[in-house]
């Protein structure tokens, strides 16, 4: 059997892409819990619901307000932000600019690298502040 590379010492040498990987399944897998646990059990509903958290405008848009609040993200989160959000991706996005993509990107490697990094409580906090954000400033329009 093949050995990770992935440890707690060495977890770092991911690269943003990587990173973002994972932190696209961490982060959906919170926002498909939270959409049950409010009740909604139907399966396009729910595909629905999750766009307004998971796609890459919502996360883009997510990202920018994370940036504005000024210390609430360590200068190491905006790090693994930026190295997720510089990677040079070979895939197009569907339904968005390259930029909006690219800083969606930067955000699921943030979530990666907290949910490899085990911060659980971290990505947890950023993860409810998300759909705070989300919920009440109206991210349907």
């Amino acid at each position: 059997m093949e050995k990770s590379i992935v440890t707690e010492q060495n977890w770092s040498l991911l690269n943003g892409l990587a990173l973002a990987y994972v932190g696209d399944a961490a982060y959906e897998t919170y926002i498909r819990t939270h959409l049950l646990e409010k009740g909604h059990t139907k399966p396009n509903q729910l595909h629905r619901r999750a766009t307004f958290f998971v796609s890459a405008k919502a996360q883009a848009k997510l990202m920018h307000a994370l940036l504005a609040k000024e210390g609430f993200l360590s200068e190491e989160e905006v790090d693994m932000y930026r190295r997720g959000r510089n990677s040079k991706s070979h895939t197009i996005a569907k339904n968005a600019d390259v930029t909006t993509y690219r800083i969606a990107t930067g955000f699921e490697s943030l979530m990666g690298y907290l949910h490899l990094s085990g911060q659980e409580a971290r990505l947890e906090e950023l993860i409810r502040w998300c759909i705070q954000e989300v919920e009440e400033n109206n991210y349907e329009k």
